[in-house]
């Protein structure tokens, strides 16, 4: 099956999702620098999920950019990786109006684990539908990023109940470890 559908079908989503999350942000209550510094969380927040979002479409293009086909059972791995993304909007927007809250906080990470979770399932899926030798395969490897980001989420949920800036510490630093793509897809396809 092409892959065409599925990518144009998965950027609408990853679309939508950010509109959905800048609507999400409240306009400050006064016109001074203390109306500003009252939304500063909701807007750092904003801007953490908005680089998740933004990560897992970059990485997701170069993930199908590899992969020459796909099947039934990948496109239900990718659908559900986007179910998980798609709570992105609403996580982010109660923890921006809660943000020393344990609960929200560690909604906000079981739905990053749920989508780290779920996009380690898709990258599984491909790799099974290429095969263990594919150009896909090789470029993937172990995933051991995937496998940290899922161990740090695990970690950064419970944490959230202890003191809420650990939690936050945890989502950031996954973040930067993946705010550039992966080099060894890029190097295989172009090889």
């Amino acid at each position: 099956m092409s892959k065409g559908r599925l990518e144009a079908f998965s950027d609408g989503v990853f679309a939508v999702i950010i509109t959905i999350m800048v609507f999400n942000i409240k306009v400050p209550q006064s016109a001074g620098f203390a109306g500003l510094a009252a939304v500063l969380p909701a807007f750092l927040i904003y801007g953490l999920s908005f680089l998740y979002v933004g990560i897992y479409w970059n990485n997701h293009h170069h993930l199908l950019h590899a992969a020459e086909h796909v099947s039934g059972k990948i496109l239900w791995a990718n659908l559900h990786l986007l179910f998980w993304l798609s709570l992105a909007p609403f996580a982010m927007a109660w923890m921006g109006q809660n943000h020393n809250a344990s609960v929200p906080v560690a909604l906000y990470g079981t739905i990053l684990l749920f989508s780290g979770i779920a996009y380690f399932v898709l990258t599984k899926s491909l790799v099974a539908h290429h095969g263990k030798d594919s150009a896909l395969a090789i470029s993937v490897g172990r995933d051991r990023k995937g496998l940290w980001s899922i161990a740090a989420y695990t970690i950064a949920i419970p944490l959230a109940f202890w003191r809420s800036w650990a939690a936050y510490l945890c989502y950031v630093l996954v973040a930067l470890m993946w705010l550039l793509p992966d080099p060894r897809i890029e190097k295989v396809v172009k090889d």
